[in-house]
């Protein structure tokens, strides 16, 4: 007999379990409407790793100045972007998930894994993803935050966010935590590959921007190592190219507030660019695994139009990785990979 009478707790089973992978994002509105993007922006300024500022201070500053007035602003913006499937990080994001599960099906057959995306903030959440798996009985979890270079603002995030969902547990899954493969070849190749049949297209630009999400410049000084990681990114893959002596600049995109973030600025770059008569420029966005707002309106709209009206001729934004087949073999090569062989150079 068992427990007091009791003859199962179903702690086994006869049939070993799928394992689990989440892929992770930053997350999106529900809707492009006002009152669905204050939602999402109190969830995302309110985290301190995105905004350092002490609490009180910031409470006063996020709801008496931000939330009031940049909802209905940003909600203009995403609805140029929004899609029939709704967000495009969103709809991208959960096709990056469909085929990453294909792609591991072929591989190893239908009840080894379960893939299920969830964003750091907004829906579906990185909790409804572990709540998905742990009812699906899984015990070992790899999550997959897709930011290809490490920072506290976006993957430590994360882990805390997961960290959080899997405190309400009183049996933790077995956890692989991928905190970052800017240096993986895979990606590498695949970003070298985006740039070289965009060259056999449209030909080889003047200068090719390698646009990162900027942060604050204190996270620098402070110890984040994502300003580095984005430089070796670079280097990486101007190594790979071969392209003419200066053509590659890195940049720096989406600064928030008066502070001073990481330079230099991409819309300072591409203005300067226009005017010293730099007549083509293609900018791409390795640090962003998928198209969002922040490359289909700030970059391919918002920063062309900087280029093109100060005197620049011709202009081309090469999308992300998206849910390419090269990309998701790179995922599915991290999450099979063992944790050893995933470390930094």
């Amino acid at each position: 007999m068992g427990y007091q009478g009791q003859t199962s707790f179903e702690h086994g089973q006869e049939k070993a379990p799928p394992s689990g992978v989440i892929l992770t994002n930053l997350g999106t509105p529900d809707a492009p409407d006002t009152a669905s993007v204050r939602r999402y922006l109190a969830q995302f300024l309110a985290d301190p790793r995105v905004v350092e500022i002490p609490r009180v201070i910031w409470w006063f500053i996020l709801n008496l100045f931000i939330l009031p007035l940049r909802p209905k602003r940003s909600a203009r913006l995403y609805q140029q972007v929004w899609g029939p499937e709704g967000s495009p990080l969103l709809a991208i994001t959960l096709q990056q998930a469909a085929k990453l599960q294909g792609t591991l099906d072929a591989a190893h057959g239908s009840d080894r894994y379960l893939v299920v995306a969830g964003m750091r903030y907004g829906n579906p959440s990185v909790e409804a993803a572990v709540k998905t798996l742990t009812d699906a009985n899984v015990r070992s979890i790899t999550v997959l935050p897709l930011y290809p270079q490490y920072s506290s603002v976006t993957t430590g995030s994360t882990f805390d966010s997961l960290a959080e969902a899997l405190s309400k547990y009183r049996w933790i899954p077995e956890l692989k935590f991928i905190s970052g493969y800017h240096d993986q070849d895979l990606y590498l190749e695949a970003v070298v590959d985006c740039v070289r049949e965009h060259c056999e297209q449209h030909g080889v630009p003047d200068r090719l921007l390698m646009s990162y999400h900027g942060t604050p410049e204190s996270c620098l000084h402070k110890g984040d190592p994502y300003y580095c990681f984005c430089s070796q990114t670079s280097r990486f893959i101007e190594e790979r190219l071969n392209l003419p002596e200066n053509t590659l600049v890195t940049t720096f995109q989406s600064r928030f507030g008066k502070a001073q973030w990481l330079q230099p600025y991409t819309s300072d770059v591409l203005k300067t660019l226009g005017e010293q008569g730099v007549a083509h420029v293609a900018v791409i966005c390795p640090g962003f695994s998928a198209d969002c707002l922040e490359t289909l309106e700030e970059i391919a709209v918002e920063n062309r139009d900087i280029y093109l009206e100060a005197g620049g001729q011709k202009f081309h934004y090469i999308p992300c990785l998206n849910a390419s087949d090269a990309h998701v073999h790179m995922m599915a090569a991290l999450v099979e990979a063992p944790v050893h062989n995933i470390a930094g150079r």
